[in-house]
């Protein structure tokens, strides 16, 4: 099991940047599945980035080349930097793990992005 933790949402104007960070309740070195997904109103549940215990990264279309996923085993937190920020990009933001294939999930933190 683990416990998640999100913050570094809030209210931005389209075109800036964000960095919201994910602190995990134990050791996330062998946590191979890690990611963020969003859900803004009305709409499913979106996954936006993945990473592996590996480094290695997937990113959603509509966030490629703008957002960027990271992991700090050390300091047990991902991290999610967004940049370019659109008005389409607002929702709530989740960040998971997957541990021997079930999902745990944060709160979540809003992010809105508007002028």
């Amino acid at each position: 099991q683990v416990q998640l933790v999100e913050s570094g949402g809030g209210l931005v104007q389209p075109g800036g940047s964000l960095r919201l960070s994910c602190a995990a309740s134990r050791s996330i070195v062998s946590i191979n599945g890690l990611g963020w997904s969003r859900q803004a109103p009305g709409k499913q549940r979106e996954l936006v980035a993945t990473i592996t215990s590996g480094g290695s990264t997937n990113y959603a279309d509509s966030v490629k080349g703008r957002f960027t996923i990271s992991r700090d085993n050390a300091k047990k937190t991902v991290y999610l930097e967004m940049n370019s920020l659109k008005p389409e990009d607002t929702a709530v933001y989740y960040c998971y793990a997957t541990i021997r294939l079930i999902n745990y999930w944060g709160q979540g933190t809003q992010v809105t992005v508007s002028s």
